[in-house]
């Protein structure tokens, strides 16, 4: 660390100095911010003082993300190689060039290989989201004049975890930097924005490139090109097509423990719950925005359960299977939860998290071409998060004024 410190003084002098390559400065000065403490604090008693500010904020939510991520890498190795073992063929990619190379046998029972496999896919595109949103996100401030920060960080992590391992890397530039411009830098930067970046970033891609967010080969690293009786597409989509008959053979216990295709970080209820516990715990994630969207989750999915449907099969899809199945998990702990763009009144966040829940199952059920829901959930919220703020905020004033007319 002082090297990196020694570093930074030497190039901070340069650029102070009038050299070619002042332009940069700025840009150079983001990249330290992550890493070390501004020199600028308050020294006097004239301000209130935590000790948690917005890169231990950051920070935490980054090791809340750590079993999700170890999580994506096992089981996009461990689905791939299981796919290979049913007679598909790896991809024609650089990765599985260099497994072979390393003189590595492919095998899903050795959960080394499992790892080894899915990093090949998880690393590049966290390398690519990182590298995107580094550079932008300084660059854009710098044009807009605003403060340049580390809020990047969160969404650089959170935006691999939303997406297929397939995905092309110009792919995951090119929504990155749509999710960090649009959705955030031109609100003002970290903290001004109403919509979560993350998110924005994938609802982009979704729409912009639907055959490499969806569809079958999008989810496993392999080519299922002349095998039968193994199929690549999510669980959810095919109970999309079959309602809970189509979940029939599957386990619901993989579903939680994140065994099954999907993008590589949703996969797991379990890991989520692991995060949310240290977020709940530290007061970073609010329970009253998980506890929202489960309430919302299975209010809606029993009307509708009691409903029925004989054209839809997705109407008898209860809602402990909706809880283990595409993002819902993550969208609850690490999406709804943002402290920026969700609602901020204790009363507010309930019913923020209950109207994502209602919403989340209307869309995977009622529209047939989209099965998620999820995000689409959680973004459309956003835009009244505010409203719904303003109408308890001026409640309670209004019971104040009451209170103390006299």
């Amino acid at each position: 660390m002082q090297f990196l410190k020694d570093a930074h003084l030497n190039v901070k002098h340069h650029f102070e100095k009038g050299g070619k390559l002042e332009f940069f400065y700025p840009l150079w000065e983001a990249q330290f911010t992550g890493l070390f403490t501004p020199g600028e604090v308050t020294r006097t008693a004239s301000h209130v003082r935590d000790g948690l500010d917005n890169k231990r904020l950051m920070i935490t939510v980054v090791f809340a993300l750590i079993p999700c991520i170890l999580m994506a890498m096992y089981n996009t190795g461990y689905q791939a190689q299981l796919a290979i073992a049913s007679g598909a063929a790896p991809l024609d990619t650089w990765q599985a060039w260099l497994f072979d190379a390393l003189g590595f046998e492919y095998n899903f029972k050795n959960p080394f290989l499992n790892v080894l496999v899915g990093a090949g896919q998880y690393l590049p595109i966290m390398g690519a989201a990182m590298a995107t949103g580094g550079i932008v996100e300084p660059l854009t401030a710098m044009i807009r004049k605003h403060e340049i920060n580390e809020g990047f960080l969160v969404s650089g992590m959170l935006i691999p975890l939303t997406l297929p391992p397939t995905i092309s890397l110009w792919m995951v530039v090119l929504g990155t930097a749509f999710g960090t411009v649009f959705a955030k830098e031109i609100f003002g930067g970290t903290g001004m924005n109403f919509l979560n970046p993350a998110l924005t970033a994938r609802a982009f891609l979704f729409f912009a490139y639907p055959a490499s967010m969806s569809g079958d080969a999008a989810w496993i690293a392999a080519d299922f090109a002349g095998v039968d009786g193994f199929s690549g597409a999510t669980w959810l989509a095919a109970a999309a097509v079959g309602g809970e008959a189509a979940l029939a053979d599957a386990s619901w216990m993989d579903a939680f423990l994140g065994f099954v295709p999907g993008s590589m970080g949703e996969t797991s209820t379990l890991a989520c719950l692991l995060g949310a516990s240290l977020l709940i715990w530290t007061g970073i994630g609010s329970w009253r925005t998980m506890a929202g969207v489960v309430v919302g989750t299975i209010a809606m999915a029993g009307v509708l359960n009691s409903i029925g449907s004989d054209t839809n099969p997705m109407f008898g899809v209860p809602w402990y299977w909706h809880a283990v199945l595409g993002g819902w998990a993550f969208g609850v702990v690490y999406m709804a939860t943002d402290p920026v763009s969700s609602a901020f009144t204790n009363a507010g966040k309930l019913v923020y998290g209950a109207l994502i829940g209602v919403l989340v199952v209307l869309i995977r059920v009622v529209n047939p071409a989209y099965p998620e829901g999820m995000m689409l959930a959680i973004l459309f919220m956003n835009m009244f998060a505010p409203l719904i703020d303003h109408y308890f905020v001026q409640a309670n004033i209004r019971r104040r004024e009451a209170r103390y007319a006299a």
